[in-house]
């Protein structure tokens, strides 16, 4: 079994080759929730819906969200009625976060709504939130605090950083078989996503980080930072905001006390020494993923650190 932690654009394109490479029923992907958020009445989860509408090959790989060909009409709409409609959201898209809304109050936990809509997609790979208790991060800005959202989406990642909360993490407790699951791995591969807000969280939630340094499966991360900037998003902001240098050993040292092997992109192979004094292996490889044949050798390099040469898993 292959353990996923996951969120966001970066881990649902590493997941797209990986599920080409390993049997779904192998893989089980913990999902970050903390960019979640209530609009219109309606619980919204971005990172899961992104890694489900992915790997079900229905998201709109040109926005890098949504659901491909979706329209906008509700939003239209709501916008005539005065409602602010900063965060879009698609007709279909609504139709998810209706489902999923009237499903929580009807007393259903998050978990158990996650795996109806992945089954319901026809997904054989396990999708686990990172709780079912809601936690909400908060970045503190020179404005005020900040939902996670509102200052990345409604805000353009315009405000200064100056801390990250991750509200209610106190209580969150992991999901039914998350703490299993990373104890029993194979391996565990830390996508290569936000460190700070999205695979923060998920090191955040009681238990997890504990469960990381007590398994014996191996421990992948890829990196997110590549010659100083992230691929997508705004974890420069952030890292700059907690007063962490940019750049691919920062995110390896936030892993450091669990990790064994760090994937980094050729353009920062002069990272390699500097990283390996913290104990961890290195390897180089071309980490931009602009096709799903870079998604697929991607994957390949990463099982290859666990099952050995590349003849074994093809």
């Amino acid at each position: 079994m292959i353990v996923s932690l996951a969120g966001g654009v970066g881990a649902a394109r590493f997941l797209t080759g990986l599920v080409r490479v390993v049997p779904e029923e192998e893989l089980v992907i913990i999902v970050n929730t903390g960019d979640d958020i209530e609009l219109h009445g309606l619980h919204i989860s971005p990172d899961i819906d992104i890694i489900l509408y992915t790997l079900a090959g229905i998201v709109d790989e040109e926005k890098g969200w949504g659901v491909r060909g979706d329209t906008f009409n509700c939003l239209k709409f709501l916008a005539k009625l005065g409602c602010e409609t900063w965060f879009k959201l698609g007709d279909m898209d609504l139709a998810t976060h209706i489902f999923r809304t009237n499903l929580l109050k009807r007393g259903f936990k998050l978990s158990e709504v996650v795996d109806d809509i992945r089954r319901r997609f026809g997904l054989k790979v396990k999708v686990l939130p990172m709780s079912d208790q809601r936690v909400e991060t908060r970045i503190v800005t020179d404005i005020g605090e900040l939902h996670f959202q509102e200052y990345l989406v409604k805000r353009g990642a315009s405000d200064r950083v100056l801390g990250v909360k991750f509200a209610g993490i106190e209580e969150a407790e992991p999901t039914p078989g998350l703490i299993e699951s990373i104890l029993e791995a194979e391996a565990v591969v830390v996508c290569p996503s936000n460190p700070i807000v999205s695979i923060g969280p998920i090191l955040s939630v009681k238990g997890v980080r504990e469960a990381l340094l007590r398994s014996e499966a191996k421990k992948i991360a890829i990196s997110p930072i590549v010659a100083g900037r992230p691929i997508k998003g705004p974890a420069d902001k952030l890292m700059q905001g907690l007063g962490l240098e940019v750049s691919a050993y920062s995110v390896a040292k936030l892993y450091s006390d669990f990790l064994d092997v760090f994937i980094i992109d050729q353009a920062d192979i002069d990272e390699k020494d500097r990283i390996e004094r913290l104990g961890i292996k290195v390897i180089s490889t071309n980490t931009i993923m602009r096709d799903l044949k870079d998604k697929v050798n991607l994957a390949k390099v990463v099982i290859e650190q666990v099952r050995g040469s590349r003849n074994q898993i093809l």
